[in-house]
């Protein structure tokens, strides 16, 4: 029963229009790009994609505006078989999207994000949500003071329940918003990015998991990915876990990375997998998808990992 049971991410889902090119434009010039395509984004929607690849079975909860690119990322959820029940549609909204310059000379994405009145999703949504369906709850930290009330709901649910039925809440502070950090006590698995770390100081992972460690809660696990230097893991053991970056021959398109790493990581946790086999296999698959365009040659790389 417990491995019937889904793992839902809520966050962003967002349109990438991305351009790839083979060196970055100078501004103020016209350049034709080697290729362009619009692909569904945003962390907890990419993070979906890679979890339902591996083979897990998951859900998303975010908001889509309603038009011609909500019928796009929706169509592209069920491509990659995702549960999209728990999506709230706003009509008068506008689709959030992303502008992604991808420059395959360096593997780099640069990113103009555009979100002007689409809200996320609230307590209020969240309430209606049917919890025992799920045995991991994911959060992109995003307007944190709601996801904390949503927390606790889960927290409250858990506390009816034996250890091994209780969901595992894991957060992801991403960005360097002072009101994110609130989310830090509130997850079993919190990951931290190096952004976040090089803004409280840290010059390192391993620095800044120490650091950083006393904001989590008891017997929390804190995860920091620091891109080719690898990803490193502190528990409540005390014990540092480190994994190398596994690149691949050619760094081709390093865009949704980070939500790779996280999802692989989750995905082997939620499988009963070890934090050093989890942390090894997030770098791996990361790594992978640096090596082409989009999700679609995950599957495919799978048996080598």
């Amino acid at each position: 029963m417990e491995d019937q049971k889904k793992i839902l991410c809520v966050g962003l889902v967002c349109l990438d229009i991305i351009s790839v090119v083979d060196k970055y434009p100078e501004e103020d010039t016209d350049s034709r790009c080697l290729s362009q395509r619009w692909q569904r984004g945003g962390n907890a929607s990419n993070s979906c994609t890679v979890l339902s690849l591996l083979g897990a079975s998951c859900s998303f909860m975010g908001s889509v505006a309603a038009g011609h690119v909500a019928d796009f990322i929706l169509e592209d959820f069920q491509k990659f078989r995702v549960d999209v029940s728990l999506v709230a549609e706003h009509a008068q909204c506008t689709s959030p999207a992303s502008v992604v310059i991808s420059n395959v000379s360096t593997g780099s994405r640069t990113i103009l994000h555009m979100n002007r009145n689409l809200p996320d999703v609230t307590l209020e949504d969240f309430s209606k949500v049917d919890l025992r369906q799920f045995k991991w709850i994911h959060w992109e930290g995003r307007n944190a003071e709601e996801q904390v009330k949503m927390i606790q709901l889960v927290e409250k649910y858990n506390s009816m329940l034996p250890q091994q039925q209780r969901i595992t809440i894991s957060v992801e502070i991403e960005k360097t918003r002072e009101p994110l950090y609130q989310l830090f006590p509130y997850g079993d698995v919190v990951f931290v990015s190096k952004d976040v770390a090089r803004h409280f100081g840290f010059h390192s992972a391993e620095a800044a998991l120490k650091g950083l460690y006393h904001r989590v809660r008891k017997g929390a696990v804190l995860v920091c990915a620091w891109a080719e230097k690898g990803a490193d893991a502190l528990g409540p053991d005390g014990l540092l876990v480190h994994s190398d970056a596994f690149p691949p021959e050619v760094l081709v398109d390093t865009l949704g990375a980070g939500d790779t790493f996280n999802a692989s990581v989750i995905y082997t946790l939620s499988k009963g997998g070890t934090l050093q086999e989890a942390l090894t296999f997030g770098c791996r698959v990361a790594g992978r998808k640096c090596g082409f365009h989009g999700y679609d040659g995950i599957s495919e790389t799978l048996s080598d990992v």
